[in-house]
């Protein structure tokens, strides 16, 4: 069988790497032998053995009777989506790793691969290595799923852990994981939210079975969290975690991207530095959780291969997966249920208490100038309707 890669970059490499070196092991598992006939980069590779299937023109891969699995590693909307859309017309089952192009375009490229009877796989484009979207679309179906909780980003937990280690501000953190090579040299994907944003939309489409627009989810980032702001966490034993989450509640939908604070009762407490975890319950299941390296080449690269495998041991049928393009509306905001920890000026507490219920007030010696307090059960609408009377200093979810 004989399957070919679009881009060798970081992950496209690793895909190479895996197919190659593993080759004997994988036609086990895949039931034939797998052969890259084709890697598509505008580089020259001088040295690298991909040198002998490097080709520069995508109409070589796509017009090839042989190729029957084209795996798209390249990222970006343009040209991934065109190619894939392509090579599934082709006859050709497509993997990816993308997310950006599955969060916008999955549903359509799922239709098309029935169509042609043919597969459109994307296990690595959330949480990297980590199996969920295998699980969720063939392990999980007979549960509703009530909640998909998840680290789902490991820049940013990379960032808000050692914040919380080291006791550095944001900024001091953001320049050690550039350099470290955890956050790109724009990082704003990853700190504003919007990665993982695109994870969680991604899977509460398959949740839900329909279309939810990473737009719509509503995404916070971590540029705000300080040193103080942990200090507070650490007091109370609470960590600060940027948390994407779906929800149904009796029958309304939501998504969102925020930090959080959470408790060692929530098993996403223990999950540090780069790494990621999705937390999904089911009505019958309950809580299970998925863990493992988020990113990285090979990591990301072992599930696109596992995808390649399923392609190839169902060459010539279609493998169903379940998300309509039919818009799935995400119900108001307003009306969920949630608790906040707050912080104002001191001046501002007999004003904070009138405003919300609060729960339980937290103290700390080097902030004594500060209220600081965690707000009863109320709703998203009713806390900032209130938070527009105050001068809040920060307001995280709890």
């Amino acid at each position: 069988m004989k399957v070919a890669i679009l881009g060798f970059g970081t992950v496209g490499s690793g895909v190479y790497k895996i197919l190659t070196e593993s080759a004997d092991l994988i036609e086990k598992k895949a039931g034939e032998r797998i052969e890259v006939k084709y890697v598509l980069d505008l580089r020259e590779f001088p040295g690298n053995p991909v040198e002998e299937v490097l080709v520069h023109d995508y109409n070589v891969i796509v017009n090839d009777p042989e190729v029957a699995v084209v795996v798209e590693t390249m990222g970006g909307l343009e040209p991934a989506y065109s190619f894939e859309k392509e090579a599934l017309l082709k006859g050709k089952s497509a993997c990816t790793s993308n997310k950006e192009l599955v969060a916008k375009h999955g549903a359509e490229l799922i239709e098309i691969a029935k169509q042609k009877k043919v597969s459109f796989l994307f296990e690595a484009s959330v949480g990297g290595g980590i199996p969920i979207i295998r699980p969720l679309n063939s392990s999980l179906t007979c549960d509703v799923l009530e909640q998909i909780q998840g680290i789902l980003n490991g820049t940013t937990n990379y960032i808000l852990t050692k914040m919380s280690k080291e006791g550095l501000n944001f900024d001091d953190v953001l320049k050690d994981a550039q350099d470290k090579g955890f956050a790109e040299r724009n990082p704003a994907a990853d700190i504003e939210g919007y990665d993982a944003a695109r994870k969680i939309a991604i899977l509460a489409s398959l949740a839900y079975g329909k279309q939810v627009d990473f737009e719509d989810v509503y995404t916070e980032g971590i540029t705000k969290i300080t040193p103080e702001d942990i200090a507070y966490a650490k007091a109370e034993g609470l960590k600060i975690k940027l948390i994407g989450q779906c929800l149904d509640v009796e029958g309304k939908h939501y998504a969102s991207v925020a930090p959080r604070l959470i408790d060692d009762s929530n098993p996403l407490f223990a999950v540090d530095g780069v790494f990621n975890a999705i937390k999904v319950r089911g009505n019958y299941l309950g809580d299970t959780m998925f863990y493992g390296k988020g990113a990285g080449s090979l990591p990301t690269a072992s599930a696109v291969v596992s995808d390649v495998i399923d392609a190839v041991k169902n060459n010539g049928r279609h493998i169903p997966i379940l998300w309509s393009e039919k818009k799935l509306e995400l119900a108001d905001r307003k009306h969920l249920a949630a608790r906040f920890f707050v912080r104002v000026n001191k001046a501002d507490e007999e004003l904070a208490r009138k405003t919300f219920k609060v729960d339980k007030v937290v103290a700390l010696d080097s902030l004594p100038n500060e209220f600081a307090f965690f707000t009863k059960q109320t709703t998203e609408g009713e806390f900032a309707d209130g938070r527009q009377k105050l001068n809040v200093i920060s307001a995280i979810r709890a």
